[in-house]
């Protein structure tokens, strides 16, 4: 088999009307899979709804051959929170570690901006999304039924992550001395 090549990127206009479209197409299948009959607001976003967030958001795409086949987007609060929103990967693409890869991106982004943590919400029944966001080192905070399901709102500590990392690197440290 191959080796497919992907690209994580920050987006740009030119890929409004793809971001779109993915979004569409990814939230109808969430929609699906979690039992959601409520509306979901990504399958109602006109091109313009896309541009104004790509314009004030920290939005990222996965690329493969020219062609946007991932994104999300983060809003940076001014409290040094984030807010994730709109994650999806194309069906055909699933399962390839590209999720991972804009996940990344994102936490060095957030890193790099001073984010202290960032929050999403993702349907309580999504056994594979919320292991997946667990794996990504976040927690359920809490639970809502404002949609008219359960939405698990989830958690990442960036700071708890470098006092961690510190820790760790100092018992490392102290292991190679004894």
């Amino acid at each position: 088999m191959e080796k497919m090549n992907f690209v994580v990127r920050k987006a740009v206009v030119e890929d409004v009307e793809e971001i779109r479209i993915l979004a569409r197409d990814s939230f109808r299948m969430y929609s699906e899979n979690a039992g959601i009959t409520e509306l979901v607001t990504s399958l109602n976003e006109s091109y313009e709804d896309v541009k104004m967030e790509v314009q004030t958001k920290e939005v990222f795409v996965a690329i493969f051959n020219e062609k946007v086949i991932g994104s999300l987007r983060v809003e940076i609060k001014p409290d040094k929170t984030a807010y994730l929103s709109k994650f999806g990967i194309s069906v055909l693409y699933q399962n390839n570690g590209i999720g991972k890869m804009l996940m990344s991106a994102v936490d060095d982004s957030m890193k790099m901006l001073g984010v202290d943590s960032i929050y999403l919400h993702t349907a309580s029944r999504m056994f594979s999304l919320v292991k997946f966001y667990y794996e990504g080192g976040y927690y359920i905070e809490s639970t809502t039924k404002d949609r008219g399901y359960i939405r698990a709102l989830l958690c990442k500590e960036y700071k708890t992550e470098q006092v961690e990392n510190a820790l760790y690197t100092e018992y490392e440290n102290l292991s190679a001395v004894l």
